[in-house]
């Protein structure tokens, strides 16, 4: 059989426990990650060997009762056995992020999988009220490797003066900055993507922030 669609076979031989088939799909061999890692639930697109998946919640009754008051959190599954898992979600354009005992904060919407080294924990941003439609993001911290997917092809800014970012469409940043809220001067102030949008996440400091080209995938319309 000859087609181009054969260029896109499965990326062999290449090191590592978290590969990128391609821009838009992850693979994990299990065998690299001590038996299981955690990734969205609803995320494997195909799997080779014995592999299980098992519903994980928001991971622990403590994240579970942050999730349930805040509205941020992951709903996770628990992947184990041994061969190879195949992820994807929505076609998102996926990243791989290596972190050395350190720490990043990423938005829960934007995490497809994540090794079981890391430890993670769900955290409000400061001024953020109900008001502003409050701000809950995750913090990672640790060695291990984190995937995640951006709708829309991100830049990465580097803070090194006052940085104010539209709150769906901040993906992850450096927790050595210091984050709040920002209010608009005028509530009817057409500033971002969407309209009549009075509130951004400020940061200062110094270290990164990753923005999506977008505020998210549109709501699906109504059957």
């Amino acid at each position: 059989m000859r087609s181009d669609i054969l260029d896109n076979a499965e990326q062999t031989g290449t090191p590592g426990t978290f590969v990128l088939q391609n821009s838009r799909m992850l693979k994990v061999d299990l065998a690299g990650t001590g038996g299981y890692f955690y990734a969205w639930q609803g995320s494997m697109v195909a799997y080779q060997g014995e592999v299980d998946f098992a519903y994980e919640g928001s991971g622990g009754v403590g994240r579970f009762l942050k999730k349930a008051l805040t509205g941020e959190g992951m709903s996770l599954m628990k992947v184990s056995g041994s061969g190879d898992v195949f992820l994807a979600r929505d076609a998102d354009e996926i990243f791989l992020v290596e972190l050395e005992d350190e720490s990043v904060t990423v938005n829960g919407t934007n995490v497809l999988a994540f090794e079981n080294s890391l430890r993670w924990d769900i955290n409000r941003v400061e001024g953020a009220s109900m008001l502003s439609g409050g701000l809950f993001n995750t913090t990672f911290t640790g060695r291990g490797v984190l995937a995640i997917n951006v709708y829309g092809t991100p830049v990465v800014l580097r803070v090194d003066v006052p940085t104010y970012v539209d709150m769906q469409s901040a993906v992850l940043w450096s927790t050595s900055l210091q984050s709040s809220i920002r209010k608009t001067a005028k509530m009817a102030a057409a500033i971002g993507r969407g309209s009549g949008e009075a509130y951004q996440l400020q940061l200062s400091g110094n270290g990164i922030v990753v923005v999506q080209a977008s505020e998210g995938h549109p709501p699906l319309p109504k059957q």
